[in-house]
């Protein structure tokens, strides 16, 4: 008898089967069960898991959780043909440009075989179809195309075993000195070079290379994003979260747990401040792993951060996403931006909430050129206590009283 739309106490004794056995590292045994519980409806069960885990922080189950999600709905335990769910967007040609390079790369490294040929060469022969129809043509879900590549399309074939090592962060940076320049300057921007031990760098750069999780395609710009759940997702990533924790102890520590971990992909040309945004988060940590010789442009290339950050009364869709509304707001402060030139294994660390966007990029062509950022995000930007002050001068309450401008009435009424 299948357990799909089982009773509320059925339901409740295999959410606690699969919580024991995900705790206990029985993975692969937990899998038939986390199939029923998907199929009835539980997903959101689920994230709420991951999400849990990571306000815990215990990084070690909310990677298990992340891994099994996305296992189960993209990866080897995903169902085949038509009852796999269906992508969000379509493909557009930077899509198929980077995973049939990224398939032929892996067929290279002896990871994939010749089976991947047939579908290598249907993923450029619809590239070069979109090409005639401009550079943000899509290739619609119910084109035979499509239907054609659809059982490859956003699928993880690989995901590169990337474990723990011995220490993950370098000791080429001193913390403290870190922490006092962060706490000390306003508005919160520290760049931090040689962030990771050589032998981190080159695993997390492989496990980029390698991974074929780079699922996240509604951005313009030929940009790909690569997220927590969907698969980016490896111990030594989650490593390097916690090495940052305890590093700094007075910007993140137990203060801001992780909330979420991405990767993007951009390349090989960007135009300056084309993605301008704040983040959700309360301490954002970034960096960069492609080495310097793709940069064609080496002034250039990174991140562009202002010192004003995002009012709490705008919505996420705004703050993210609404350039039109971003731009002028910056301009009507007189903001001041703080151009970060591109290098290898440089990160940022910075106040989340501020402004920012990637600066222009000018890399070489290539599957191994593009430019890869790696960014941590801890805490709630509505929780950040460090720079407060920046979106301008307190303004009164109807209500009475003073507030700072970046908070809406509504905020602080939630708060008393």
């Amino acid at each position: 008898m299948s357990a799909v739309g089982a009773s509320p106490v059925a339901r409740l004794a295999r959410r606690q089967r699969l919580t024991e056995l995900v705790l206990e590292g029985r993975t692969e045994e937990s899998l038939p069960l986390w199939r029923e519980e998907l199929d009835d409806g539980g997903l959101p069960w689920a994230q709420q898991l991951v999400d849990r885990a990571l306000t815990e922080a215990d990084l070690t189950i909310a990677g298990r959780y992340a891994n099994i999600l996305a296992r189960l709905r993209w990866g080897d335990a995903a169902r085949a043909d038509d009852e796999r769910p269906a992508p969000s967007h379509p493909p557009n040609i930077a899509k198929l440009r980077h995973d049939s390079e990224q398939f032929l790369f892996l067929q290279r490294r002896g990871i994939l075989g010749e089976e991947m040929t047939p579908i290598i060469g249907e993923y450029q022969r619809l590239m070069a179809q979109l090409e005639t129809q401009g550079l943000e043509a899509r290739l619609p879900f119910d084109s035979d195309g499509f239907r054609g590549i659809r059982d490859a399309y956003n699928r993880i074939f690989h995901i590169r075993d990337t474990p723990r090592i011995s220490r993950a962060l370098s000791d080429s940076w001193d913390p403290p000195a870190v922490e006092d320049e962060y706490l000390d300057h306003a508005p919160g921007i520290v760049v931090i070079d040689n962030f990771l031990q050589p032998e981190a760098l080159e695993a997390v750069r492989d496990f980029c290379l390698e991974s074929t999780v780079w699922s996240g395609n509604r951005y313009a710009l030929g940009r790909l994003g690569a997220f927590f759940q969907d698969g980016f997702n490896a111990p030594l990533l989650l490593q390097i979260a916690e090495e940052l924790r305890e590093a700094l102890p007075r910007v993140i520590g137990e203060r801001y747990p992780l909330r979420q971990l991405w990767g993007f992909k951009s390349g090989p040309e960007l135009p300056p401040d084309a993605t301008t945004h704040a983040d959700f988060a309360a301490v954002n940590v970034n960096f960069w792993t492609t080495p310097d010789a793709a940069n064609l442009a080496p002034g250039s290339g990174g991140l562009v951060v202002y010192d004003i950050d995002a009012p709490l009364s705008w919505g996420f869709d705004t703050y993210n996403g609404r350039t039109d509304v971003i731009k002028p707001f910056l301009r009507d402060k007189h903001s001041i931006a703080r151009v970060v030139p591109y290098r290898q294994n440089r990160a940022i660390l910075f106040n989340s909430d501020l402004f920012h966007a990637t600066g222009k990029v000018h890399f070489k062509p290539g599957f191994e050129n593009l430019r890869v950022n790696v960014t941590m995000l801890y805490g709630q930007r509505e929780d950040e206590v460090h720079h407060r002050q920046l979106s301008g001068p307190e303004v009164p309450l109807r209500s009475g009283g003073l507030r700072p401008a970046w908070r809406s009435e509504s905020w602080a009424r939630a708060r008393r």
